[in-house]
């Protein structure tokens, strides 16, 4: 496949890495393709890297979406679309969406056409590694939350190739929960120190066990 970030930061060259290792190609949409900042993926216009690609990564800070995503609405049109944002302010403390509204809802409202789906926002850019995805024998979980059934197996079935346990976290409003958990996070990595080498597991034992 195709993957098309748009936004060139940590959590986009993370998992491009991986998706490569996968055999997938990806390309990285920013406001200024000709910066001089090193990458080992290919730069251009937010447009130019979404035409032809078969997922299209939010790989921008929250704050900035209002202003990226909606001149993007046409050209993600039909496509399905991650949000790895998490709905914090520009010094990480959270924005509270209560019960009503997250993030990624938010998202889907400036583009109506496209397919959304919450995926990666628990999952710190620093254990979106090859060696690091093995933890103590389990796989780290990706949840995925989306309105739309195929987006929703698309988005589980890149994570799974990438190395992921995939969950299907129902859907999008379940990204109000997905949110929290990520805030969860931060306090634990910042507020206790933990660290962001750190990873959340969810274990299911087999109905055929119980």
């Amino acid at each position: 496949m195709k993957i098309a970030f748009i936004g060139g930061g940590a959590i986009a060259q993370s998992i491009a890495v991986l998706a490569r290792a996968a055999g997938h190609d990806s390309v990285f949409g920013v406001r200024n393709p000709a910066t001089s900042e090193t990458s080992k993926f290919p730069r251009t216009g937010f447009e130019a890297a979404i035409a032809g690609a078969d997922l299209v990564v939010i790989a921008v800070p929250y704050l900035a979406t209002a202003e990226v995503l909606p001149p993007l609405a046409a050209a993600l049109e039909g496509k399905i679309v991650i949000d790895t944002t998490n709905a914090v302010n520009a010094d990480w403390s959270p924005l509270l969406t209560g019960e009503d509204w997250s993030g990624a809802e938010q998202i889907q409202t400036q583009l109506p056409k496209a397919r959304v789906a919450k995926a990666f926002n628990t999952i710190y850019a620093d254990v979106i590694r090859s060696d690091r995805l093995d933890r103590g024998g389990q796989k780290i979980s990706l949840f995925v939350a989306s309105d739309d059934a195929d987006a929703t197996r698309t988005v589980m079935a890149f994570g799974t190739q990438i190395g992921f346990a995939a969950v299907n976290a129902g859907p999008l409003k379940s990204a109000r929960y997905l949110e929290a958990i990520a805030h969860l996070n931060l306090e634990l990595a910042f507020g206790q120190n933990d660290g962001t080498n750190t990873a959340i597991i969810y274990h299911r034992e087999s109905l055929t066990s119980l």
